[in-house]
């Protein structure tokens, strides 16, 4: 009988025909921080990362370090203080609908049923009349057809969740930054969520930028796992996580490469 958890992705198949491919990230030497008092807070140093188009790339680090931080440089909301952050070449110099983020929290909006949250960016760019389906077919995808016209206090947190990514999907994205996405959800919800994830990233083929503190859903998840030390964060290692889909937790390389990811982390005694 195969388990819950080896069903939790699959080896990354062709995006959908007419989809947009995903896109090419590099950032390079990329310095950050904050001024705070009237002194500078170093919070990333020296960080150069590459992900090619449609790759799944998962970035762990202790608290704190500058995680979130980075995210939303490559989603444009900052800019560094040094370095370049560019996306098929062009440097980021702000937001892109091809630059899609989605937080811990659903944020969604209260007085706006699922379709319409799932709706909002095309309405704002004046392109819903001409798209109305891609709300629909978007919404069929992650399995909220059924709840389009209800309000996001009547859904479960990993319904919210599935809102939330709709709301993204519908633009398109080339690259979707995911900032601790899973991590307010219950286990059994996380691990629903994981499957629901990796099996959209494999049918719209955009690169994934993945945040997240847990060390073992990186390694299920994604195709790399980059791993920062303490703030001001640096690129302690870049792991390839180089195993065929569906992956299994007891997995001898998944287990190799969680010891060395929690001994990056100064978490050797959780082992």
């Amino acid at each position: 009988m195969v388990s819950a958890a080896s069903e939790l992705v699959r080896r990354p198949e062709a995006a959908e025909p007419g989809l947009a491919a995903g896109a090419a990230l590099r950032i390079q030497n990329v310095s950050h921080g904050f001024v705070l008092n009237n002194e500078l807070l170093p919070v990333l140093e020296d960080i150069t990362l590459q992900a090619v188009p449609g790759e799944f790339v998962a970035l762990l680090g202790p608290s704190g370090c500058g995680k979130s931080t980075l995210l939303r440089l490559v989603a444009g909301l900052d800019h560094p203080r040094k370095g370049r952050l560019l996306v098929d070449g062009a440097e980021i110099s702000g937001p892109d609908p091809s630059r899609v983020v989605v937080f811990q929290d659903p944020t969604l909006f209260p007085w706006r049923t699922v379709w319409n949250n799932a709706a909002f960016g095309l309405q704002v760019r004046g392109e819903l009349k001409q798209h109305r389906k891609r709300v629909d077919d978007v919404l069929s995808l992650v399995g909220l057809t059924n709840f389009a016209r209800v309000y996001p206090h009547q859904l479960s947190g990993g319904m919210a969740q599935r809102a939330s990514l709709a709301r993204a999907l519908v633009n398109d994205p080339r690259l979707l930054i995911l900032d601790e996405p899973l991590g307010k959800l219950d286990s059994l919800t996380r691990l629903a969520m994981q499957g629901e994830l990796t099996r959209l990233w494999q049918r719209r083929g955009f690169t994934v930028l993945m945040v997240t503190h847990d060390v073992e859903e990186a390694l299920l998840l994604a195709q790399r796992v980059v791993v920062f030390s303490d703030r001001p964060a640096r690129i302690r290692a870049d792991l390839s996580v180089n195993l065929d889909y569906p992956r299994r937790r007891d997995d001898p390389e998944i287990l190799r490469l969680r010891r060395e990811a929690l001994g990056l982390l100064g978490l050797e005694a959780s082992w």
